[in-house]
Formats: C-alpha cells, structure tokens, sequence
C-alpha cells in the first residue's frame, strides 16, 4: 500500500496516515469508481489535498463497513443511516439499536429466501429425477424392441436424411 503520513500539527505526534483512492480500491479490490460512488452517496467524505483525494483512517474504516454492508445485503440507504448515526450518540447505543433491528430484518429476509431456494431445490429434484426415470424407461424399450415406435407413432430417434432433403 501506498499511504502517506502526513504531519497535520506543530508536533510529530500529531501525524495522520492518509491513504490514495487507488490504495484503498487496491486493498479491497473495488474501483475509483465505486469509491468516488460512495462519496457521491455521503458514506465516505474525503479531504482534498492539491486537488487529489485523501482518505484517513476513519475513512478507510467506513469504506471496511461499507463493503461489509454490502456484502451482507443491507441497500447503501441502510448502511449510510447506521454510519451516521455514529456520531450522534457518544455511547453508540442508537446505532448499534438500528445495527440489531436491521439485522434481524435482513436474518428474516435471507432465512425466508433460503426456504424459497430449499423449495426451488427439491421441486427441481423431483423433476430431474422424473426425466432420467423417463430417459431410462426409453432406453430399456429401445433395447428390448430395437424398431419399436414412439408413443406418438415416430421414432425416438432422429430419421435418417436423405441426399437432397432441405433441413
């Protein structure tokens, strides 16, 4: 990673490690782009020095939440309203309140989606099953009655073209 330290006071201990929107797209494999989209959206709220933007620790830790966020299923309205509720309360204690019950919503929305997908599943299980038990039935006649027909009369083989048949 390519970050700067930088001495923002009249002493050295006041140093901040600040970091380039190509450092932070590099370490979490995200583009400028998407970046700059969350600073578009007001979840992330670089500095500019010389006209370039500067990320610090803090934001950098936001963009770590944000991605998480993601990640998670939570929309970019959800994971803005819980970053910025961080500052209001000294003691966190609304937004880790809104942190819960989101959470709990989005545990309920993926635990009915899972019972979707399970059902989804066994429906296609069910037919897979059906069609082979067909396939093999059609291959046991065919091998029992080599020039037998098909249900409908034709055979289940494709006929044989002859020269000067248009497909």
């Amino acid at each position: 990673m390519m970050d700067t330290v930088v001495s923002l006071g009249a002493s050295d201990s006041e140093e901040v490690r600040l970091f380039s929107i190509g450092d932070l797209a590099g370490e979490f494999a995200v583009s400028p782009r998407a970046i700059r989209f969350y600073e578009d959206q007001g979840l992330l709220k670089p500095q500019r020095i010389g006209g370039n933007r500067v990320y610090t620790h803090r934001d950098r830790a936001r963009l770590i939440l944000v991605l998480r966020g993601k990640h998670l299923g939570f929309s970019l309205a959800d994971i803005k309203e819980m970053l910025d509720l961080y500052s209001v309360d000294p003691e966190h204690l609304e937004q880790l309140r809104v942190a819960l019950s989101k959470g709990r919503r989005r545990i309920a929305e993926l635990e009915r989606q899972q019972a979707e997908i399970t059902e989804a599943l066994n429906e296609l299980k069910e037919i897979e099953a059906t069609i082979v038990s067909r396939i093999a039935g059609r291959l046991r006649d065919k091998d029992r009655n080599p020039g037998a027909r098909g249900a409908l009369g034709d055979s289940d083989a494709p006929a044989a073209r002859q020269e000067g048949d248009t497909p």
